[in-house]
């Protein structure tokens, strides 16, 4: 996959295990828990511990949040979409297994739906989402990046196209624990959800967290994951996408350098770059995005 763009950003993007249309397949342990905790099975196989239950996010189902829905009884391999057909993280917790959904900054409060496929057949499950007001916030940067050039738009829109890719990506398996490491160190600002107003210029809600910081200082990936993209963006800077499973994936932009490449695995806590101010920005800062089934949330949400 090509583009001919003066940005330098990756022109590979890993390939996934399967793709953006596939569905979850749940480790054995996994399973095992979700089919314990419903009482399809009164206990373990001899011979086997029963895991603890996963770590998953704090569940707050707002526009931006983590809806974190139970399935009931579940028969052979559940597959679960959003009502746009996008594949959804499974796991489980007490109550068996759950569908852990992020839900669109753009969403309307209000009844959403996912749509469950298994042995018994097709179902709908229905779960609500809260009304939450974010707030607004004027920044000043320099007009050549609000009002672009001819050529800043056609680079901004094959790299959005580009970018657009990535977020599709899925993998089937993620990390037990859905908890995520800050990937640097500094305050997390409450940015997330805050509508921008660039130069008296209305934008999207910012879609991340941000941490100031100082340049150089080392930016880690927050859980264990592949690497899938690199590259320098015309809004994002010098940026890095990590996969961490079935649709839960990291954006770290703004940086002063990248340290890995496409393809690359990283564990929690390992190095992939540092704290810089390439792309648009006021200053030195790590912002770091985290998608849910293609849905930019609360990175808060997953911290410890």
């Amino acid at each position: 996959m090509t583009f001919a763009s003066t940005s330098p950003y990756s022109r590979t993007i890993a390939p996934a295990a399967e793709q953006a249309d596939s569905m979850p397949l749940l480790p054995r342990r996994v399973l095992l828990q979700a089919l314990l905790a419903t009482g399809a099975l009164a206990s373990a196989p001899a011979g086997m511990a029963m895991p603890p239950l996963p770590q998953l996010p704090r569940s707050e189902a707002v526009p931006g949040g983590v809806a974190i829905v139970p399935l009931g009884a579940i028969q052979g391999d559940p597959r679960v979409t959003t009502e746009n057909g996008t594949p959804v993280l499974l796991s489980t917790d007490a109550r068996g297994m759950v569908a852990v959904v992020g839900i669109p900054l753009s969403a309307q409060p209000g009844e959403a739906r996912l749509t469950l496929r298994d042995g018994n057949g097709t179902r709908t499950i229905a779960y609500a989402i809260a009304p939450k007001t974010y707030a607004e916030q004027h920044l000043k940067v320099s007009p050549k990046v609000v009002d672009l050039s001819p050529e800043d738009t056609a680079r901004y829109q094959r790299e959005a196209a580009h970018q657009a890719k990535v977020k599709q990506r899925f993998s089937p398996e993620t990390a037990f624990s859905l908890r995520l490491q800050q990937p640097t160190a500094g305050r997390l600002s409450n940015s997330f959800g805050k509508r921008r107003v660039f130069n008296g210029q209305p934008r999207a809600p910012h879609s991340g967290a941000d941490i100031p910081a100082p340049t150089g200082q080392a930016v880690m990936s927050p859980a264990d994951g592949t690497v899938i993209d690199t590259g320098d963006y015309f809004f994002n800077g010098n940026t890095v996408w990590i996969d961490h499973g079935q649709g839960l994936l990291s954006m770290l932009c703004h940086l002063s350098r990248i340290d890995v490449q496409p393809g690359q695995k990283v564990k929690r806590g390992d190095t992939v770059g540092a704290v810089g101010a390439t792309g648009r920005v006021t200053g030195p800062h790590l912002h770091w995005s985290v998608l849910l089934n293609q849905a930019s949330v609360d990175p808060g949400l997953f911290l410890e």
